[in-house]
């Protein structure tokens, strides 16, 4: 196994991190597997474990806590996120969600008691909150640091210029920075190379990269006109109403280039001697800004698949027959962002309509 420093850190991370969202709920729900899995990756030089609250409701906290008792404690990093809605369906979750210092403060002790520990190493903002200003999350991570219930702070599916406004308030106020940027990054899914990974390359930080294999598509594993395998992904997902449901919708015209990307992947994999899915984790270390790629195995069998291809490293003929297929700097669904900026929504847009029914003039 590889490791890397995460940024300016100084903490020494495996090339790939081991993600906990498989784990518990209607993905995994065995926790003895999740536990297995967890030793299997730690045995075979995997020293970080990625999880989040909202990981099958904490469920995925709880086996991750379960794995960890009797290891030593030191010799693993362990991340996990706030942000997502915790809260009980009949309330709507309006105070237990988002990125306000009452959520982070309460949430931060629910994420430890589920984990069974008494600090976590990076604690992540799942995703941006534009109701809640930077200062008071920052503020808030950074008690947390200085409380020594976390040892470092990262973000998640941030856009470039919010991380830069990030260390703008940090460096102001003298509040912690963030160490690291959680971003999407596949073959499939390029946009964060147009600025997210110059920006995270450029402030010192660290980028551990989600869903190197899109969510299971460059697994190979979907046919055109053929449903998805049982079990898998695309599977479960079908006909749910989750809101990332749509990026698996395997018969869907917006993820046909998706289809098509994959079919011209197989050859390029088969020259290079590997597997798909080998070849997509390669991939994403290749950038000089990654450091470390999640993998989020469901089974004991998937994990091993992907601890075969460890140290596959990719020639540049191979990264050029890439880039052919799926052009620097792209994205071939939107859906696969991970995040739709809420000043994308129409009434973002659209310059109100005056009484009357004019329009305003624009000064």
């Amino acid at each position: 196994m590889e490791y890397r420093t995460l940024g300016a850190s100084g903490i020494e991370v495996s090339t790939f991190s081991l993600g906990a969202l498989m784990f518990g709920g209607r993905n995994n729900p065995d926790h003895d597997a999740g536990i297995a899995m967890i030793h299997r990756g730690l045995d075979a030089g995997i020293n970080v474990i990625d999880t989040a609250d909202v990981y099958s409701s904490g469920e995925s906290e709880e086996i991750v806590g379960k794995a960890l008792r009797g290891v030593r404690r030191e010799d693993v990093v362990v991340a996990t996120k706030v942000h997502g809605d915790m809260g009980p369906a009949a309330y709507g979750g309006r105070l237990r969600q988002g990125n306000s210092r009452r959520w982070i403060m309460q949430a931060i002790d629910d994420s430890l008691r589920r984990l069974d520990l008494d600090h976590v190493d990076l604690y992540q903002l799942h995703r941006h909150d534009p109701r809640t200003d930077l200062a008071e999350t920052l503020g808030a991570l950074t008690d947390l640091v200085r409380m020594g219930k976390v040892r470092a702070i990262g973000c998640s599916t941030f856009p470039a210029h919010t991380i830069v406004e990030s260390h703008a308030v940090s460096d102001r106020r003298n509040l912690e920075r963030f160490v690291s940027e959680q971003a999407p990054y596949s073959i499939l899914v390029r946009h964060v190379e147009r600025d997210v990974l110059p920006v995270v390359a450029e402030h010192g930080m660290g980028a551990i990269v989600w869903s190197p294999l899109a969510g299971g598509w460059l697994t190979g594993k979907y046919q055109r006109g053929e449903s998805p395998p049982a079990g898998s992904r695309a599977d479960r997902m079908g006909g749910s109403d989750h809101p990332v449901a749509s990026r698996y919708d395997v018969s869907s015209a917006a993820n046909a280039p998706k289809m098509d990307a994959v079919e011209r992947l197989r050859p390029i994999a088969e020259a290079a001697g590997t597997s798909l899915t080998r070849l997509a984790n390669a991939w994403v270390l290749h950038h000089p800004a990654v450091t470390s790629a999640i993998i989020g195995p469901r089974t004991i069998e998937q994990l091993d698949d992907v601890l075969a291809g460890q140290d596959l490293r990719l020639d540049d003929d191979t990264l050029d027959a890439i880039d052919a297929v799926v052009a620097p700097g792209t994205t071939l669904t939107e859906a696969d962002r991970g995040w739709a900026p809420p000043w994308m929504e129409p009434a973002a847009r659209r310059r109100p309509v005056r009484p009357g029914g004019t329009v305003g003039s624009g000064r």
